[in-house]
């Protein structure tokens, strides 16, 4: 009888990968796994292939909470073309439209600065959103277009870093679910001019920033020197995923009865809301609750023992 093949180390913790253009992020994904030999792995929300920068991977435990990052805040370098309209939205897609630029710099500051706030965007044909269980850029790429409904967005700060001709390049800080390149066909169609996204680097997810990204290839000269021993401890604890949480700390017997999956009383928490949980006399991460009507503590994801 054959041997079964080894399923690949069990590993807890979150990589921020610093995702290259012209690979999408299920392939980063897989080449991370592998670069670690994980057992278990999964991303934090899906980048466009065109688009670099931060794509949290969270391996083992830390499963459990990557809806947590997927549902955080972002933050992204954009640089945009305008007067060209793209089926895509971005550089990938076949041209369809070529308008003259005459809006002035001033015009086209105050084109994007009108999208600060709470706006709403209809979704692009070629996002991964899913339509009767099928990805609209499926459906696009067979040239089936599906009435998609606006979604209630955030934008909540843009810094305007250079306005040259027809190329724009901006910051932008926005809440989940906000696509850049509805941001940028949008400031376009204001213009009437159109536009695209020709560059798009993710700076931010959560609570992580930009200075502690890592690509592949420097993953594999890390690994190179000093084996997996020396890329483990760039992994970040389970704990960081919600380190911007409001924190509980509960008592010995607490501790036991929640990670049973009973609610349980704590002194110290908020009077609603979500909360990261730790038990007090060792400082161990043990998961995130929900504080219930009655003041308890119900445990919503645990890490496993």
């Amino acid at each position: 009888m054959a041997k079964r093949r080894p399923r690949g180390r069990d590993l807890n913790g979150i990589l921020l990968l610093d995702k290259v253009g012209g690979v999408s992020s299920n392939g980063a994904l897989q080449m991370a796994k592998k670069m670690f030999a994980a057992a278990k792995a999964g991303h934090t929300g899906s980048l466009d292939p065109l688009a670099t920068g931060m794509l949290p991977i969270c391996f083992g435990e830390a499963t459990k909470f990557s809806q947590f990052l997927l549902e955080s805040d972002k933050s992204y370098r954009v640089t945009a073309k305008l007067g060209v309209t793209t089926e895509t939205g971005d550089a990938d897609g076949e041209v369809v439209n070529t308008t003259e630029v005459t809006a002035s710099a001033a015009e086209i500051e105050d084109a994007l600065m009108s999208f600060v706030g709470d706006i709403e965007q209809i979704p692009s044909m070629y996002s991964a959103i899913k339509h009767e269980g099928v990805p609209l850029y499926k459906l696009a790429r067979e040239g089936k277009t599906v009435e998609r409904k606006p979604r209630a967005v955030t934008i909540y700060d843009i810094r305007i870093l250079r306005i040259e001709g027809d190329e724009l390049e901006f910051e932008v800080d926005c809440s989940k679910g906000t696509y850049v390149r509805s941001l940028v066909e949008d400031t376009g169609e204001k213009l009437g001019c159109g536009g695209h996204v020709t560059v798009l680097r993710r700076l931010s997810a959560g609570p992580y920033p930009a200075e502690k990204m890592l690509t592949l290839e420097e993953l594999g000269n890390i690994k190179a020197e000093g084996g997996f021993e020396a890329i483990d401890e760039l992994l970040l604890p389970l704990s960081t995923s919600v380190a911007d949480w409001p924190r509980v700390e509960l008592g010995d017997n607490a501790a036991y009865y929640i990670q049973q999956g009973q609610p349980v009383m704590a002194s110290d928490r908020p009077a609603d809301g979500w909360v990261s949980v730790y038990e007090a006399s060792s400082g161990k991460f043990l998961g995130v609750g929900e504080v219930l009507e009655d003041g308890r503590i119900a445990p919503r994801r645990l890490v496993s023992n």
